[in-house]
């Protein structure tokens, strides 16, 4: 049921990256990424105010009764830097090269976290009979990436592996939040971070952008504002299966999903079909599949 949901996150990422991809092209990155936060925040709060809930729990505790750390609440900030790296690279590179070489990055920083039990995540060591399946994943990345051919393609790319370290670090720090006040503050906490750290990004950087007008509420493309909305669904179920599924899995659970959904969302709006990122993408499920056999079969 948990690698499902992770391949349903995986769909709902695509679809959030279209809109907030929109939403950067008609607004600015800055601006873009505060109304992001800002839409977000308000749906949050709205499920809250449903539920009856404070928004902040008061003397939370981590399992051992301490205090929560001060650095399970920056997971929003980090996905600021998430959406920062991306935008970035974004024109550089090809997106197959971007999303492959973000998946090189979740997949190394993952491994990390499973091996160490990173910030308190359950340790999931190595198994070196798990190396012919990640060989098999690294030539679907490799297929998927093309373009390498100036500075700026360069630093593209290291952005790219950026976006995906902090896509991990930034999943692992929600996940372990929601574990002790709830998922739905951890959201709300995720939300605010985030608009803390988006806010004086405008100001200072983004001060030359075109800003938000009300009025492109009312219009045919009104719907590319609920990337927010689709973000809090993302963290929610993010939070759900982060804690259940070791984060290795769990990244590449996510890619397929994205692959999958990218490739039906191209063929249906520009009758455009990828079959590099086709055979990129079953490499990289043929590996995951391998491997989680061999977990199935050392568990017996």
């Amino acid at each position: 049921m948990y690698y499902f949901l992770a391949l349903l996150t995986g769909v709902l990422i695509t679809v959030m990256v279209a809109f907030n991809g929109n939403v950067t092209a008609r607004h600015g990155m800055y601006t873009a990424t505060v109304v992001i936060h800002a839409v977000g925040l308000l749906c949050v709060s709205f499920l809250l105010l449903a539920k009856r809930e404070k928004p902040i729990l008061r003397g939370a505790t981590t399992e051992d009764g301490r205090r929560i750390p001060l650095f399970m609440y920056l997971g929003g900030a980090v996905g600021v830097i998430t959406v920062i790296f991306t935008n970035f690279a974004f024109g550089s590179i090809s997106v197959s090269a971007l999303m492959a070489l973000g998946l090189f990055g979740q997949s190394l920083s993952a491994i990390a976290v499973d091996q160490f039990g990173l910030f308190g995540m359950a340790r999931h060591p190595f198994n070196r009979r798990k190396i012919i399946g990640l060989a098999l994943m690294l030539c679907g990345i490799g297929v998927m990436v093309t373009d390498f051919g100036d500075n700026a393609a360069i630093w593209a790319a290291i952005a790219a592996f950026g976006t995906g370290a902090s896509i991990v670090t930034s999943r692992v720090l929600n996940a372990r939040l929601a574990v002790h006040i709830g998922t739905r503050r951890g959201v709300f906490m995720t939300h605010i971070t985030g608009l803390l750290v988006a806010l004086p990004l405008l100001f200072i950087l983004g001060r030359g952008e075109v800003g938000f007008n009300v009025d492109y509420l009312f219009t045919p493309m009104f719907f590319i504002y609920l990337g927010g909305m689709l973000g809090v669904i993302v963290i929610t179920l993010d939070n759900v299966t982060a804690v259940r599924i070791p984060a290795f899995y769990l990244a590449l659970m996510l890619f397929v999903g994205q692959v999958g959904a990218g490739l039906a969302v191209d063929f249906v709006i520009d009758r455009v079909f990828s079959v590099t990122n086709l055979i990129g993408g079953s490499l990289v499920a043929i590996g995951l599949f391998a491997n989680v056999m061999v977990d199935k079969l050392s568990d017996k």
